[in-house]
């Protein structure tokens, strides 16, 4: 099964500890630890929790029924716990998800308290080739490719500053 964002953030924070969905929610609200980065409205976390559940990266674990209506905690199995695993540590393929994707794992490890440089140097190599690239194709092109090329291009550039910050 192929894991959108919310599962994946659904996994992550699921890994922590058990947790039930409306918390999940709260974290992935617009004022949220980790909707400040990529939010998941309530409706998707749920439908994540139930497609996780499905593919056996996560249990129901227990409900807690203190001072209101019931919840189902969801724990991470081991197989889960591989598969976040290799996530948060991957780099993602285009410069458009560093902005969603690679900001969401890099607030994970901040939250987890572990460390991403293996992340950042990995992201960092990822980048490399397509600002080489870039350069080449920018060289070649004619009109308005050249435009699109070149905002890429500066896009890549910053990117890389960006990971050299970090």
């Amino acid at each position: 099964m192929r894991l959108g964002l919310p599962e994946w953030t659904v996994l992550a924070v699921t890994g922590e500890r058990p947790v039930h969905g409306f918390a999940v929610a709260a974290l992935t609200a617009p004022d949220g630890e980790l909707g400040r980065v990529w939010q998941v409205p309530r409706p998707l976390v749920y439908r994540a929790i139930g497609r996780l559940e499905e593919a056996e990266l996560v249990t129901a674990d227990s409900v807690e029924a203190a001072g209101g209506p019931p919840r189902t905690l969801y724990a991470i199995t081991d197989l889960g716990r591989r598969q976040v695993g290799g996530w948060l540590n991957a780099p993602v393929p285009h410069i458009r998800d560093l902005r969603s994707e690679f900001l969401l794992k890099l607030a994970i490890h901040h939250r987890q308290g572990s460390d991403p440089a293996d992340l950042i140097a990995a992201q960092r190599r990822t980048l490399v080739p397509i600002v080489d690239a870039l350069a080449e194709e920018h060289a070649g092109a004619d009109a308005f490719d050249r435009v699109l090329i070149g905002w890429r291009r500066a896009s890549a550039q910053a990117a890389l500053a960006f990971l050299d910050e970090l």
